[in-house]
């Protein structure tokens, strides 16, 4: 009478017996597809990133990236538009957008020349890691290279708005006044640092969420790997 239970209570310890087999670790999978899954899904987290920014209205459209007039500037600048007289804030801020926008495209291939230069080593150490240690070697592995590629793309885009010259002026003053950083005093050295930051906070935006759903890895020993972890 009892035997249907006891045989749906093995087949349940049956079934659980078998997917404790399949189920991997990280120490299941060997040190090459271990690294060849984590530089998978961080080329692809690169390559995402800089196809969101590196288009019309990736940085002015996106809230968390939009890049805006610093410190007191911007203080200044939120009264001007409260009392209608943003014309040429808007402006200007637009420009700076526009020239991020500009400019990120440049990053792709040194980023993917830093996730080809990743040693075995360095994958352990990412893997084992938090959720943005991938986007942090990168930055700390690419930054100043892509920092350098940046900038006279911002500058050629920004000198082209006279009101470039009107932000370095005044935020040049600002600074001698202490009540502005002295790295933002001027427009194109501001905007590379934002365009920066942007595009390593959507890296990391890609990087967790590969992390999260290993299903949104693109390549199958990518899903392997961050499946284990």
């Amino acid at each position: 009478m009892f035997r249907p239970a006891l045989t749906f209570t093995g087949l349940c310890a049956g079934l659980l017996l078998s997917a404790s087999a399949l189920a991997l670790s990280l120490g299941d999978l060997s040190q090459k597809d271990a690294s060849t899954g984590l530089k998978d899904a961080l080329t692809q987290g690169a390559q995402v990133a800089v196809k969101q920014l590196g288009t019309p209205g990736g940085f002015s459209n996106n809230p968390d990236v939009r890049i805006e007039l610093p410190g007191n500037l911007g203080k200044a600048a939120k009264k001007m538009k409260a009392f209608g007289m943003g014309a040429q804030v808007e402006q200007l801020e637009t420009s700076m957008n526009k020239a991020a926008e500009a400019a990120v495209p440049q990053a792709q291939a040194l980023l993917v020349d830093a996730v080809k230069k990743m040693t075995v080593e360095d994958a352990k150490g990412i893997l084992s890691g938090g959720n943005d240690s991938a986007t942090q070697y990168l930055s700390k592995t690419s930054r100043e290279q892509i920092r350098a590629k940046f900038l006279p793309i911002v500058k050629k885009a920004t000198d082209q708005v006279g009101l470039a010259q009107q932000y370095n002026s005044f935020a040049g003053q600002a600074a001698t006044l202490g009540v502005l950083d002295a790295k933002n005093a001027n427009v194109e050295g501001y905007v590379t640092e934002q365009a920066l930051n942007g595009l390593f906070e959507m890296i990391a935006k890609q990087e967790e969420t590969i992390r999260q759903n290993p299903a949104a890895a693109a390549t199958s020993i990518a899903k392997k790997v961050f499946g284990a972890l």
